[in-house]
């Protein structure tokens, strides 16, 4: 059964938004509604005055008097499997958490694996304790990561949080950090990238550069560590945007591909003469792009409260970083 909320608009919200007005009204009561659902549910037509006119227009201006009633439909349950699936949580409140997503484990159910994912390990510890504003198969997700990318994201657990989280994203006030093994040195060493990003016209699986189109993507990287005369390097990432694989089409544009990326490897390095075989086998079976999310920063939308957090490089990396770092040519 759904639930009517009813609403008088008194003299001091007159004037007011109508979405702005519901989403104030709903905070004192059930503030897991939070705007973008209160804009769902004018789109689908479940607000009306006390006329029975039904209200479509989020900007709608109140006036005094004004009675709205708001039909909350009820939360439908999730018909995606609960599975145990290995990840750590680094961080955890009431609000949200922060996991330690290990490489080849996808973040949400899609066409062709609907169980072995993130949101069904989620499920499996969290039920009932996830935002719902990204809809049924993404349960909690604020951000994603791709994924062969190993490392931290974001996990909200209720849908004020989420919001809130979305609207630090939209606003470029998490900080996160990555790091990334590539062939090659940048030059200059420091820098920003900031290239459109849009999906590659043949090949759906891909996303590409364009000058004209796309959406914007900015990515800052610092370089930190030269391997073998420079065949390859460690390189620092912090994102101010957050597009579909934007650090390696970015890294790929400037003639760096990262080691081990399957998709896009068109800058891939021919190793050195006479390098050591160990090193040779490795980045021969390196079989996933060895991009790692090692910090993010953020504040908390609900406590105000600073978080931080670090990981260190998971093993696969850390064996990389130890080889490239102790062969000699």
């Amino acid at each position: 059964m759904s639930n009517k909320f009813n609403f008088n608009v008194g003299l001091e919200s007159v004037g007011i938004r109508l979405d702005k007005f519901l989403a104030q009204e709903f905070l004192k009561i059930k503030p897991e509604i939070t705007r973008t659902k209160i804009q769902n549910f004018i789109a689908q037509k479940l607000v009306k005055n006390s006329q029975n006119l039904i209200l479509e227009n989020d900007s709608y201006k109140l006036k005094i008097n004004d009675e709205i009633i708001v039909e909350v439909p009820p939360v439908e349950p999730s018909h995606l499997k609960a599975k145990e699936i290995d990840f750590e949580i680094v961080y955890e409140d009431n609000d949200l958490m922060v996991v330690n997503k290990p490489s080849g484990l996808t973040v949400h159910p899609g066409s062709g694996n609907q169980e072995n994912t993130l949101v069904n390990g989620l499920l499996f510890s969290h039920r009932d304790r996830l935002s719902t504003v990204s809809g049924e198969m993404r349960l909690g997700i604020v951000h994603r990561l791709d994924k062969d990318t190993s490392g931290l994201m974001i996990v909200a657990k209720n849908d004020l949080t989420h919001q809130g989280l979305s609207n630090m994203l939209r606003d470029r006030d998490i900080k996160r950090h990555y790091l990334t093994f590539i062939y090659g040195v940048f030059d200059p060493k420091r820098g920003v990238i900031n290239k459109n990003i849009i999906r590659h016209h043949s090949n759906r699986l891909k996303m590409t550069i364009c000058k004209s189109a796309g959406r914007v993507a900015i990515t800052n990287y610092e370089t930190k560590e030269i391997f073998l005369d420079g065949f390859a390097s460690l390189v620092e990432c912090r994102l101010e945007t957050g597009r579909t694989h934007q650090i390696r089409v970015h890294f790929e544009s400037q003639k760096h591909s990262i080691i081990g990326d399957q998709t896009y490897n068109s800058c891939k390095k021919m190793l050195p003469k006479n390098v050591d075989e160990k090193l040779k086998k490795l980045l021969e079976n390196f079989s996933r792009q060895a991009l790692h999310s090692y910090k993010i920063a953020f504040i908390h939308p609900i406590s105000k409260q600073e978080i931080s957090l670090e990981i260190p490089l998971p093993k696969d990396l850390q064996e990389l970083y130890e080889t490239l770092k102790n062969v000699k040519i």
